[in-house]
């Protein structure tokens, strides 16, 4: 998938220009590829309809066995059997636990499940089908090549290539003008296979869809489907009509390379979002709204806690405040490994490439390492930290009696990111992570597995994150014994269902070199994000030739030992993104790099809040004072409330006499006069209980 190297937001509505700003005559691929297609699809109903109509059982999810006929009864009939309104509100369905047009006829005894927009697989057909739409109406207003169009986390976009012009921003009414048109035809999606020959044949004007058919298509068929005018190769499945879509919104545009190489085609890729209800898009769009005042980026600038600079793209200057953040963060982690048993490494930067190729990232991640030449030698700037730990495990004989061993590192890692698709902090060059190895014996991971998951409800229970689970287990193509796998993947299970925390099954999706357990978090705007991670790997152990002696009543053998890779925070770049947004930069005490302001009354008392903020800092606090001569003691508590101080202490002649200060908060709650004392106290509590909130009392 090719990846954003410019983004353009969206532009205020504004009246098109012409009345629909459509191609006339259009493309004359359009009417080429209808007639190939009406031809196809003709022979191939034909087949359909001499197929035999055998008696089938449907099976619901409540167990209901419906009769239907081979060939003939689709899931939209069966629902419509059931209520005209379920078969309405319905995306698609799944039979046999594969997802399928609603009005793809059955072929065998099936178990049929209706899927509404809630369900994360609907939102993917919905926005899917979405992206159809914008496809056509693409080609209807500029004519040009599509490529990808895929649906995204929360949304869909289209790849085009246009040769000699860019799409702009002012161009959205159009295309929202044809967009609702389309919608509005009710243009059913049908579905067609056919054979690669003939997709060649009918994609022939267009060099990305010839490449996608010789380079990712493998089997003798595939399939395409139509709305409209459109014909695209696609897997499906679809809604039923593009009349299902009541609200969308053109939400961007931006460049792009094909397939995400810089060396590639430059390619034109417009964003969009849909809803089956107009009241999910207004949500939406406040949420956006919302977001866009959250942006990390723009907080980041204001609360003076980081920047990028074009000397150094992807690579974040933390200035001060930020710092705070960040080692507060990593000091977090590091208190938890103090409690739970692990041991914190330095490790090199510098590998030569002879590690990786030991390791096989060389074959299949080195486009994404800095690399360089010293001595005639090929070097690389670590982008993961797991085949050094693995040197370090291996510098002499292990024994049984030392495992687990949890070696931790929070070690700077770089990753040749494309300039385009770097963003913020989320996607950055270089970082650092809450990396850890595990290396253990095979029957000590369920137990690990076990404090991997209480320290992920530890860490996010601090932050205040909900999150979601998932168990990715074997892939098609995985290494190591088939044996060991299963075993391991049922003690994966039983951690999980041990652990109490709702999670859902991904065959297939883990990584080649173990199963896995990822974890989405949601923040304070319901929005996921991929941050921690617990992995098992039984492959590096095997190219490391790691081992250990094992127990004496086993005869001193030497035994091969399990990886257990685990994040928390994962990136701690990433981690703080979220935080920025999720905490809409106004940071709980413990975290906050801007903890305390002294405010004098007057200038008179400069001298004494200079002391007070000594002290402070003295005592581990982010403390700042406002000595502005030429502003009033409102402004400078306004200011300091803006500037999200979680506490600005007010002194004057009273506090300097008593060695007492004023206390207010940044949401206006005035706890009175405090001794210095009694305020360092509650300020170390309140730093140690890692509260999220800072309004108790003293």
């Amino acid at each position: 998938m090719a990846s954003s190297v410019a983004d353009n937001e969206s532009a205020p509505h504004i009246p098109p220009s012409e009345p629909l700003a459509e191609l006339n005559p259009p493309p004359d691929y359009i009417q080429a590829r209808i007639a190939m297609y009406d031809r196809l699809k003709a022979e191939y109903d034909k087949m359909i309809a001499a197929k035999e109509r055998t008696p089938i059982k449907v099976t619901l999810p409540d167990g209901k066995i419906v009769e239907g006929k081979a060939w003939e009864t689709t899931p939209y009939e069966i629902a419509a059997g059931i209520s005209k309104g379920l078969a309405d509100n319905a995306i698609v369905s799944k039979v046999n636990g594969e997802v399928w047009d609603l009005d793809r006829p059955l072929e065998g005894d099936s178990t049929v499940q209706l899927l509404k927009f809630e369900d994360e697989e609907a939102q993917q057909v919905f926005w899917h089908s979405s992206a159809h739409i914008l496809g056509e109406a693409m080609e209807r207003h500029y004519g040009g090549c599509l490529c990808y169009g895929p649906p995204i986390e929360s949304g869909f976009y289209y790849d085009m290539y246009l040769e000699g012009r860019t799409v702009s921003n002012l161009d959205f009414p159009h295309l929202d003008t044809l967009y609702k048109a389309i919608v509005k035809d009710k243009q059913p999606f049908e579905r067609l296979e056919m054979t690669k020959e003939d997709l060649l044949e009918m994609f022939k004007y267009n060099k990305f869809k010839c490449r996608i058919i010789n380079e990712k298509i493998t089997t003798p068929t595939t399939t395409v489907y139509r709305c409209g005018p459109l014909i695209d190769l696609c897997r499906g499945p679809h809604i039923r009509h593009t009349g299902r879509v009541k609200a969308a919104a053109i939400t961007k545009n931006s460049a792009t390379y094909w397939e995400g190489n810089a060396q590639a085609e430059s390619l034109q890729r417009i964003y969009g979002i849909s809803f089956p209800d107009t009241k999910q898009l207004k949500e939406w769009q406040r949420l956006q709204e919302e977001a866009a005042k959250r942006d990390h980026k723009k907080l980041g600038k204001e609360q003076e806690l980081f920047f990028f600079h074009e000397l150094s793209p992807g690579s974040c200057f933390f200035l001060p405040k930020g710092a705070h953040i960040y080692n507060t963060l990593i000091e977090f982690i590091r208190s938890e490994y103090r409690k739970r048993g692990y041991q914190e490494v330095v490790s090199p930067n510098i590998y030569n490439s002879k590690l990786w190729v030991r390791s096989g990232h060389w074959e299949h991640y080195s486009e994404n390492m800095f690399k360089f030449d010293v001595e005639k030698e090929t070097f690389a700037l670590k982008p993961m930290n797991c085949p050094g730990h693995c040197l370090m495990f291996d510098c002499r004989p292990r024994s049984w009696r030392e495992l687990p061993l949890r070696m931790a590192d929070f070690g700077v890692l770089h990753r040749n990111e494309l300039s385009g698709a770097l963003s913020g902090l989320t996607r950055v060059r270089r970082f650092q992570q809450d990396d850890a190895h595990i290396f253990c014996m095979p029957d000590q991971i369920a137990d690990e597995i076990r404090g991997c998951l209480d320290f992920l409800k530890t860490v996010y229970a601090v932050f205040g994150f909900k999150f979601k689970l998932f168990l990715s287990t074997r892939p098609e193509k995985f290494m190591g014994e088939l044996a060991l796998w299963e075993k391991a993947e049922k003690q994966l299970e039983e951690m999980l269902v041990e652990f109490g925390h709702p999670w859902k099954l991904n065959p297939g999706d883990g990584a080649f070199y173990g199963p896995k357990i990822d974890i989405l978090i949601t923040d304070a705007l319901n929005r996921p994000h991929q941050c921690a991670t617990i992995q098992l790997d039984f492959q590096l152990p095997v190219r490391f030739n790691l081992s250990y002696v094992s127990d004496k009543a086993e005869g001193e053998e030497l035994k091969r030992p399990v990886i257990v890779h685990r994040a928390m925070l994962g990136s701690v770049e990433r981690m703080i993104a979220v935080l920025t947004e999720s905490f809409g930069g106004k940071w709980p005490f413990w975290l906050s790099p801007r903890q305390a302001v002294i405010v004098p009354v007057s200038s008179k008392y400069d001298a004494y809040a200079e002391e007070v903020r000594k002290q402070l800092h003295c005592e581990g606090f982010m403390a700042d004072s406002d000595l502005a001569p030429g502003d009033t003691l409102n402004k400078k508590i306004r200011n300091g409330q803006l500037n999200q101080y979680n506490y600005i202490l007010v002194v004057g002649e009273v506090e300097q006499t008593n060695n007492t200060v004023s206390v207010r908060t940044r949401d206006n709650i005035n706890h009175g006069e405090k001794t210095r004392d009694a305020l360092i106290a509650h300020m170390k509590k309140l730093k140690a209980s890692r509260s999220n909130d800072d309004s108790g009392d003293f």
